[in-house]
């Protein structure tokens, strides 16, 4: 019992000591490290499938190409008796819905389809799908403090995000495991006083391009802890 107690102690003395040890920008680098060892992601071209489970809901099956370097995206969507597609190559967008790029305007209100939603949905897969890495784009405002918090039980090092106000308003929060730095879990706050938005966890991990993502989100509300589905990805 002394000998456990012990090993206790000196865990949380090493995790306390490594918090204070490292900068918010270190501890995004050694995460960054963990995940896209050979820094693929600037240079990132390829596809991958997100299943998307949520209660009370049929799946949707979202496969994504990205193409960083030809500033090209392709989403193509199935979901019940609908597959619709976003092509996006720099400034220009189509939409094709059931192999059509001719859509009824009651389809086009149905299903949400514009070039504003496809150019939305370019910038969540890119943001969730390269993270840690996305962290460093401009406008991102690491906090230069690393904190210790226990989540669900386990201890992380942790990493405070805000951005300039052109590009959003909330504040992030990435959580690191503290041995491996593996990204475990992020949280976000519309308005942290009053405990909105939602947080994420993370587990698994697909290889693609030799980068480390995340093998299923599940997400949450913080107010409550309220499920609100998972993503699952996939290699095509």
């Amino acid at each position: 019992m002394i000998r456990y107690l012990f090993f206790i102690l000196l865990f949380l003395k090493f995790f306390d000591s490594k918090a204070q040890l490292l900068s918010g920008t270190e501890l995004l680098e050694k995460a960054i490290a963990f995940h896209d060892p050979n820094g693929n992601w600037q240079s990132f071209k390829g596809s991958f499938k997100v299943t998307m489970e949520t209660p009370n809901s049929s799946s949707r099956i979202s496969t994504i190409h990205i193409d960083l370097p030809r500033e090209e995206f392709v989403l193509d969507v199935a979901k019940d008796n609908d597959t619709y597609a976003y092509l996006i190559e720099k400034d220009s967008c189509s939409i094709s819905l059931n192999g059509s790029s001719k859509i009824s305007s009651e389809d086009t209100g149905r299903l949400r389809l514009s070039c504003e939603r496809g150019t939305m949905m370019k910038d969540y897969y890119t943001y969730l799908y390269g993270l840690p890495m996305k962290l460093k784009d401009s406008g991102t405002i690491i906090n230069s403090k690393v904190e210790k918090k226990i989540f669900k039980g386990k201890e992380y090092l942790v990493l405070k995000v805000n951005y300039a106000e052109t590009i959003g308003k909330d504040t992030w929060y990435f959580y690191f495991d503290p041995l491996t730095y593996a990204m475990e879990v992020y949280q976000f706050y519309h308005d942290e006083s009053k405990n909105d938005g939602e947080y994420i966890l993370l587990e698994g991990l697909e290889t693609i391009n030799n980068i480390k993502m995340p093998k299923t989100r599940a997400w949450y509300y913080n107010k409550d802890d309220k499920y609100l589905g998972t993503d699952i990805l996939s290699i095509n």
